[in-house]
């Protein structure tokens, strides 16, 4: 018997691969895919969207530096929350120094006060539990000028939490206000009473903490301003 072979037609393979690309861009318009995480060590502050925008809680506003609804960002804040990763720790520095230097500079036009830099604490309780504070690492890192009083000063233990609260992340927005009522105090007046407070906090969604917070450090005689790396 006769033995035929048939030698692939370039053109036709060519076809079948351009078929399957169209096949999978379709795939992907009606059934769209996670986007793939990448390691957060991977990145560059050019890698996390910066989204500033305000919100309001209690009568006060809240400037968050990026959305938690952005993969990136979302990496990038469980990192620093929940593996004390010294490289996400760095990357909200970078970002909060470019924000924090322009609304010191825009503070100092108006007000003679002292700027303090002061974290949301943690109850020691869980700070014992976790080994760190997440956002106080991230304003260890901030550049010199903002913690040696050239800028402002680095205030790490100028407020404290008088009690433990409930973690927030599950909690209905009423049961979050009321959870952090009046669970911070000022470790001292004098530091406190005439300074400008730039009080910083990882994430805000209903911004109940900052607020709460804020009022402790009003009720003593600052003046504050709230900001968090994101928003969810």
């Amino acid at each position: 018997m006769e033995h035929i072979s048939f030698e692939p037609n370039p053109c036709f393979n060519y076809t079948i691969v351009i078929m399957k690309k169209l096949f999978a861009r379709f795939l992907d318009l009606i059934l769209p895919r996670r986007p793939r995480r990448i390691r957060t060590e991977n990145r560059s502050l050019m890698d996390v969207p910066l989204d500033s925008a305000n919100l309001e809680s209690g009568g006060m506003s809240i400037t968050t530096l990026m959305n938690y609804r952005d993969s990136p960002v979302e990496d990038l804040i469980r990192s620093l929350k929940y593996d004390g990763s010294k490289h996400a720790a760095n990357l909200c520095a970078e970002a909060l120094a470019d924000f924090l230097r322009e609304e010191i500079a825009a503070n100092q036009q108006f007000s003679s006060r002292r700027k303090l830099i002061v974290p949301v604490p943690l109850h020691r309780t869980r700070e014992r539990e976790r080994g760190f504070n997440q956002v106080d690492m991230v304003l260890r890192l901030l550049p010199q000028e903002f913690r040696n009083g050239t800028t402002s000063v680095h205030a790490p233990y100028a407020l404290y939490r008088i009690r433990e609260t409930r973690q927030q992340t599950h909690l209905p927005r009423d049961e979050r206000i009321k959870n952090v009522s009046g669970a911070f105090a000022v470790s001292s007046q004098d530091i406190i009473r005439d300074a400008h407070v730039f009080l910083i906090d990882d994430v805000a969604t209903t911004g109940a903490t900052l607020a709460n917070a804020a009022l402790a450090l009003q009720n003593a005689g600052a003046t504050v301003t709230l900001i968090a790396f994101a928003r969810a």
